[in-house]
């Protein structure tokens, strides 16, 4: 049995804020999406594992039906104290 293109559902999905400092986890999850660039809009398959990555970078992509938040701060950034970095130096 086949199963049409236009029988299938399809989610819009669009890129509103760059990879670049992410972890490569966050990186490859974007790039198997299919993103390449920034405002792009991808059609992808209405599924539970597409579903699963769009959740997983849901800070950095849009889904059309629900609304885009900005987040307030980077959800992905490793944030360290300023003393850490002195103490590996030997100060």
């Amino acid at each position: 049995m086949t199963v049409k293109k236009s029988d299938s559902k399809m989610l819009k999905a669009t890129l509103m804020k760059s990879a670049i400092g992410a972890s490569p986890a966050i990186r490859a999850t974007v790039q198997s999406l299919g993103f390449r660039r920034l405002n792009q809009t991808r059609e992808l398959p209405d599924n539970d594992a597409v579903r699963g990555m769009l959740k997983a970078v849901n800070f950095l992509v849009a889904v059309e039906g629900t609304p885009y938040v900005r987040p307030k701060r980077s959800q992905y950034k490793i944030w360290r104290k300023r003393s850490d970095k002195k103490h590996q130096r030997g100060h």
